[in-house]
């Protein structure tokens, strides 16, 4: 979450400035009007050079390079603390005492390191969002805006409620994906390998066979012939074209440019297209529902919603959805002119609107496209094998050819 430099003018007209934490510049002038006070100028302040510095050591996997240095912790971790902080506001215990008794207890390096800074925080009188703002690594802008809001209300047990529940839900939505995929990710690696050895250990020896006999082999077994001793002569230009492949492209989808038009593509895959769709609107809908829930404002809400959902393609029409209720606009307008959900999510955003339930409708839409997703999942795999099989038959076939076409035209020739 960002820190914002503001002047602003107080009841008495005085001129008052400072520095908030906040998602957005509207997000702080919200604040401050709560607080009575007009705001003049809101900038964001400038970044520590520790911190720009920290950005910059950002590699293209930054998920292995944090779990081999030791910097990694991972959701369920996050989920037990998010639960432990819940049960212990509830029992009314204090945060810096709730703190210290959690980082007794976790095994985690990082995570002690990070409940150690937390507890140092707020015995100097620092609130526990801005000192959470300190790792954004750790603690996304939709967990740092629901225990802003935990704290301004007084209800932080319910917001660390919140968040263990909505990071339980990305859990089980990870695993599920997971689950799905790995079949057909292990048949792609199992035929990878298959072909790696035939292609560098049995085609050389039929090779070798056919140059002693002298005779003359059919294309398809030239083909393979002529692939089989290009791998073996120049098999370190082919890793390093494959590596450089893969770290361009990694370079390339961080980029903002790149990452824009990289999730837009993802959409648009065949079979998984629409489950990365359903997955980004999926959270879209429960943050939204579970942010309104909390009191959070609407303008403030999309604004950290965009960069939750998870693909900047979607993230970036929810910015547009935030600009035009800014413009005075109603959630229903914007929400047609994103042109990203179904008429029956359209249809029940309207009735929200009208009947003041729009937190309920809109977990009821995340519920709706959770069991599409479910759905989706479940008949991924049914979806993949067929294309798989024609893959495998088409290879043996090649092989087939290539290899015992040439022993069949010999068997002939010595009848």
């Amino acid at each position: 979450m960002p820190n914002f430099n503001y002047k602003g003018r107080n009841q008495a007209g005085s001129l008052v400035s400072g520095n908030l934490w906040g998602a957005t510049a509207e997000a702080v002038a919200s604040e401050l009007a709560g607080n009575n006070i007009i705001p003049i100028d809101i900038r964001e302040a400038i970044k520590q050079p520790d911190t720009a510095k920290r950005e910059k050591k950002k590699g293209f996997i930054p998920g292995i390079q944090d779990y081999l240095s030791g910097t990694h912790i991972d959701i369920t971790e996050l989920i037990i603390f998010s639960r432990q902080m819940y049960s212990m506001n509830k029992a009314g215990i204090p945060l810096d005492k709730a703190l210290k008794g959690i980082e007794n207890s976790v095994d985690n390096y990082a995570l002690k390191k990070v409940l150690q800074d937390l507890v140092s925080e707020l015995e100097k009188g620092m609130a526990l969002t801005d000192a959470m703002s300190k790792y954004p690594k750790y603690f996304s802008p939709l967990y740092l805006s629901l225990i802003h809001v935990g704290e301004n209300t007084g209800r932080l047990d319910l917001a660390f409620a919140q968040v263990g529940k909505y990071l339980d839900l990305e859990r089980d939505t990870k695993k599920q994906i997971k689950s799905a995929t790995r079949y057909p990710i292990f048949v792609l690696v199992a035929i990878a390998v298959a072909l790696a050895v035939i292609t560098v250990f049995v085609i050389p020896v039929f090779a070798e066979t056919f140059n002693q006999l002298g005779a003359d082999l059919p294309w398809q077994t030239v083909v393979l012939i002529n692939i089989s001793e290009f791998t073996i002569n120049y098999w370190y230009y082919i890793l390093g074209f494959l590596f450089g492949s893969f770290f361009s492209f990694q370079y390339y989808v961080s980029t903002p440019a790149g990452r824009l038009k990289w999730d837009r593509k993802k959409l648009k895959l065949p079979i998984i297209g629409s489950i990365f769709e359903r997955v980004a609107l999926s959270r879209f809908a429960r943050t939204f529902a579970m942010m309104m829930k909390a009191g959070v404002p609407i303008i403030q809400s999309l604004g950290v919603i965009s960069r939750a959902v998870g693909n900047y393609y979607i993230g970036d029409h929810v910015r547009r959805m935030r600009d035009g209720i800014s413009k005075g606009e109603s959630l229903y307008q914007t929400a047609v002119k994103a042109e990203m959900f179904s008429p029956l999510v359209l249809q029940m955003i309207a009735v929200g609107e009208e009947s003041g339930n729009v937190d309920e409708l809109l977990a009821e839409v995340a519920d709706f496209y959770d069991s599409e997703i479910e759905y989706d999942l479940k008949r991924l795999s049914s979806a993949i094998e067929p294309i798989l099989i024609v893959f495998i038959a088409g290879m043996v076939l090649v092989l087939a050819l290539g290899v015992f076409l040439p022993i069949w035209d010999l068997a002939n020739a010595a009848r």
